[in-house]
């Protein structure tokens, strides 16, 4: 009986925006034939990742995309690994002859480290291998001192005092996704300066082991040969990677500190719905804003992804004859009272 090789598993992380998701895009647009299965890692209650991810399965039938795509739900990926990851991968292992590649995308408050270690498990080492951890890199958050998209008063805080980047739970979140990465991209490249770009290099590498390559890129765009076939085998060297959250991670889990809350609305005009979310952005530090809009007399959904008061949005497709039509939005930051931003929201739009 033939032996199959181990199945090789690319796991992409990086913070909250850094164009994780448009990275996965790219890789699955440009696959040139290769058989891949994807796991999703969403932060929140709505699968909005996976429903962007779906539109990428050019030639698929429906049946065939979302058999492709799995998304896992309930909380980040390295906290349900036992629960849910495990017998994800044990479905992929056993089709593994019918697979080229795995990729996993995980949520942007997902710690890398344990995932990795997930693959030393014996049923999942003896059938496939990390071949590599790809951190994406938000340039021009870094650049502003943010990572993320922090409120511009915390940013005021930081530069007064350089020492605040260092003591807070997303620069340890950023700098844990670094120590784990095989490559790392420095994604948006395009929209800061040369001199900007160059500062963030240096101070990515100051993060990361001797050996890891660093790369710029604009929307994600990157050589599919340049991102899988790296054969790194992470999960042989991940426990000599330090990390801030070695020792506490199973009793004292940091992602208590961030929220995400999922809101429901009806119908609602495209400026009044994006005015309101930037003044939620700017009172309530919300780092993201991801979901699907409906707006009156439009046929089409409107996909609105946003990191602070920065949002990108178009109309993804139409809306089905059977579906209702309601905008769905998920808000992620930290200490956030549901009750109150979706009544601010609602007040907003007088519904």
């Amino acid at each position: 009986m033939k032996t199959l090789a181990k199945l090789p598993v690319t796991i992409v992380t990086g913070f909250l925006g850094s164009g994780k998701t448009t990275l996965l895009r790219h890789m699955l647009d440009n696959a040139q034939g290769r058989r891949i299965a994807v796991i999703v890692n969403e932060f929140g209650e709505l699968g909005i990742d996976g429903e962007i991810l779906k539109q990428c399965s050019i030639g698929c039938t429906e049946e065939e995309a979302n058999g492709r795509v799995y998304e896992l739900a309930n909380g980040c990926l390295c906290c349900t690994v036992q629960e849910e990851f495990f017998p994800v991968m044990r479905e992929l292992v056993a089709r593994r002859g019918d697979l080229d590649h795995i990729l996993i995308e995980t949520s942007g408050l997902a710690l890398p480290k344990p995932l990795v270690q997930a693959f030393q498990w014996p049923e999942i080492r003896s059938a496939c291998t990390v071949d590599a951890v790809i951190t994406v890199v938000d340039s021009p958050a870094v650049a502003a001192g943010t990572f993320a998209a922090f409120p511009d008063q915390v940013d005021a805080q930081r530069k007064l005092d350089p020492n605040l980047d260092h003591e807070s739970p997303l620069h340890e979140l950023f700098a844990d996704q670094l120590a784990s990465a095989d490559l790392v991209i420095l994604n948006k490249a395009d929209l800061i300066s040369p001199e900007d770009l160059a500062r963030v290099r240096l101070e990515v590498a100051e993060e990361l082991p001797p050996a890891v390559k660093v790369i710029e890129a604009s929307s994600g765009r990157v050589p599919l040969d340049v991102l899988i076939g790296l054969g790194a085998g992470s999960e042989e060297h991940i426990d000599s990677r330090h990390s801030h959250h070695d020792h506490h991670h199973e009793d004292d889990h940091d992602h208590d500190a961030f929220d995400s809350i999922s809101i429901e609305l009806p119908q609602a005009d495209e400026s009044l719905l994006l005015d309101a979310l930037t003044q939620l952005v700017v009172q309530h530090g919300i780092l993201r804003v991801k979901g699907f809009a409906a707006i009156p007399n439009k046929p089409m959904r409107l996909l609105i992804q946003g990191v602070g008061t920065r949002f990108d949005k178009h109309f993804d497709r139409q809306w089905g004859a059977d579906e209702a039509r309601t905008t769905r939005l998920v808000l992620i930051g930290q200490e956030l009272d549901a009750t109150l931003l979706e009544a601010q929201l609602r007040a907003a739009l007088s519904v």
